[in-house]
């Protein structure tokens, strides 16, 4: 069967740069073992598999996976996919065209907001599912510093320390000091196998981040690694932001009100992602938190399966 798909590089504006996705639009009578062995064969972070949705007024069920195993929410697939499926309905609508669709992922539905724009990168955000909880877990300062090959007095910072938080996929969160400590740490994954607890039925992976960025806008630099996802170091985690979203408003004791925030990724591999997170709160609490970025394709081809 011939199953049509194409490639976005997700969280830029520019091609070979930000987190590719593969989105498969073709996704029906696939079986679980086989959308494992496509998203290997394509060995990107995620591969997405668009399916018929339960719900008419949706406009697709979704289902994400890395080379090693499902995911049951995650950012920059949902962004990528939003986009893919907006262009795939309308192309680029000259003079600009804005849609609000809902893809149902295993964490639930995510409602999301598309913008097309003639001769720009198109722009999608969505709604956090969840929003992001506190895992009180026992975690060793100095074990994560030697799984990172820091200095123990380099993590932490202000009011911000070692966490885990989720918003559908469990984040260890490693503040550090500074930009450099963030460049030149080296992520050892048998070390962090060992230091990092299991939480929600999978072992943590590492979010770092410091202050500030290469990029001026950037209110945040940050460096994913995972040992359980099939790969390494992730150019763009949105589920990442999502979590850290509830770090930065419990140690940072946001007031009331809006915050907009970027947050900059991948700088160190040469793919720069630039994460849009903006917060609501009221009363103390999170009452919105949503994450945008831009998506342009790079590659639609066929896969004869």
């Amino acid at each position: 069967m011939a199953r049509h798909y194409s490639i976005y590089d997700v969280f830029t504006e520019r091609k070979l740069a930000g987190n590719p996705l593969a989105v498969i639009f073709d996704g029906e009578d696939l079986s679980d073992q086989a959308m494992q062995a496509i998203a290997a064969e394509t060995n990107l972070s995620e591969t997405v598999f668009v399916q018929k949705s339960a719900n008419p007024a949706h406009s697709a069920r979704i289902r994400i996976f890395t080379p090693a195993r499902e995911l049951p929410f995650a950012g920059h697939p949902t962004v990528g996919t939003a986009v893919a499926l907006a262009e795939r309905a309308y192309g680029k609508e000259s003079g600009g065209l804005d849609l609000v669709s809902v893809l149902e992922e295993n964490v639930g539905p995510v409602r999301c907001a598309v913008r097309l724009r003639d001769g720009e990168a198109s722009f999608a955000e969505f709604d956090l599912p969840k929003t992001s909880v506190r895992h009180e877990l026992a975690l060793e300062r100095q074990g994560i510093a030697d799984a990172l090959a820091l200095k123990a007095t380099d993590i932490g910072f202000e009011n911000h320390v070692p966490s885990v938080w989720s918003a559908g996929v469990p984040f260890l969160m490693v503040p550090v000091h500074n930009l450099s400590a963030v460049e030149g740490l080296d992520f050892d994954a048998q070390l962090w196998e060992r230091i990092a607890p299991l939480c929600e039925g999978g072992l943590t992976a590492a979010y770092v981040y410091c202050r500030g960025g290469v990029h001026h806008a950037a209110k945040f630099h940050a460096r994913m690694f995972s040992t359980d996802m099939g790969i390494v170091e992730d150019p763009a985690t949105g589920s990442a932001v999502a979590a850290l979203s509830g770090a930065i408003h419990h140690f940072d004791g946001l007031p009331d009100g809006h915050h907009p925030l970027m947050i900059e990724q991948g700088v160190e591999m040469g793919r720069p992602s630039y994460i849009h997170l903006h917060i609501d709160t009221k009363d103390g609490a999170i009452s919105r938190a949503r994450i945008g970025g831009q998506a342009v394709r790079i590659a639609s081809g066929i896969l004869d399966l």
